[in-house]
């Protein structure tokens, strides 16, 4: 049984049929944008300024150019690295380490790449860890920076994880 014949008699249902009509589709065409929209964002990795914790370290990733590393050419990352409360963590203070793993990898697996980290200094940002990258193919990659503190800094030793994906 049609519940829209039972809720209205005929003589109504035939006049606003077309604009119930109308009414559904034009927020089914509205609302079908919006949720192809968020489907897309939810379905596709990003990689620009993640963020990770680990202990009471927070590191946020940053690679150039643009957050989107190609394979074969140089990519510059680095890491803003911030104590508990937001005190920043220069590299002077951290005996950090970067290591490379293609995807999937397991825990005994050695590093593709142990890039040497250097100062980086943005304005925002002054001596955080930094280091130049070349993915040697396209695909996805793991970069773990870990660290302990050096003598007179405060923050446990952490290990921060960022899955990175390299186009062509």
């Amino acid at each position: 049984m049609n519940f829209a014949l039972i809720a209205f008699p005929q003589s109504a249902w035939s006049t606003s049929l077309p604009l119930i009509n109308f009414m559904f589709h034009f927020t089914l065409e509205k609302n079908f944008g919006w949720l192809l929209l968020i489907s897309v964002l939810i379905a596709t990795p990003v990689n620009a300024h993640t963020e990770k914790v680990s202990g009471d370290v927070g590191g946020m990733l940053h690679i150039e150019p643009h957050d989107n590393p190609q394979a074969g050419k140089t990519a510059h990352a680095w890491i803003v690295l911030t104590h508990k409360g937001g005190r920043l963590i220069p590299l002077t203070q951290c005996n950090c380490q970067l290591a490379v793993y293609p995807q999937p990898h397991s825990e005994t697996d050695t590093p593709l790449l142990k890039p040497s980290l250097h100062n980086v200094s943005t304005k925002q940002y002054k001596s955080i860890p930094g280091a130049e990258i070349v993915f040697p193919k396209v695909g996805a990659y793991e970069l773990e920076l870990s660290g302990t503190p050096k003598a007179g800094a405060s923050f446990k030793p952490f290990v921060l994880s960022y899955t990175v994906t390299v186009g062509s």
